[in-house]
């Protein structure tokens, strides 16, 4: 059995599979799920800045996805981060009438 990537934990039971049938496991101690040697790359900066150029293009999520690569659910999470930063409320000065 493998070592659990998050405590290093030994207590690790098999836990189904994928969608891809490699086989899935959890931890009995900190309660992680994961799969052993996982096909995961990053997502490169470069990748990033033309996500952003595409987005203010008006480019729709799934159309994005088509063409750069990446999955549905990470675009919509960057998404949601990139728009949970940005501030909420805009600062409008009031201008005062002069009569």
């Amino acid at each position: 059995m493998p070592i659990c990537p998050r405590c290093g934990s030994d207590h690790v039971i098999k836990n189904g599979h994928i969608h891809t049938a490699k086989p899935k496991f959890a931890c009995k101690d900190c309660r992680r799920q994961f799969v052993e040697n996982p096909v995961w790359k990053p997502i490169s900066a470069e990748t990033k800045v033309l996500i952003n150029k595409l987005l203010l293009e008006r480019v729709s999520l799934a159309g994005i996805v088509r063409v750069i690569g990446v999955s549905a659910q990470w675009l919509q999470d960057y998404v949601n981060a990139k728009y949970a930063a940005q501030p909420q409320v805009a600062d409008i000065p009031v201008q005062k009438n002069a009569s």
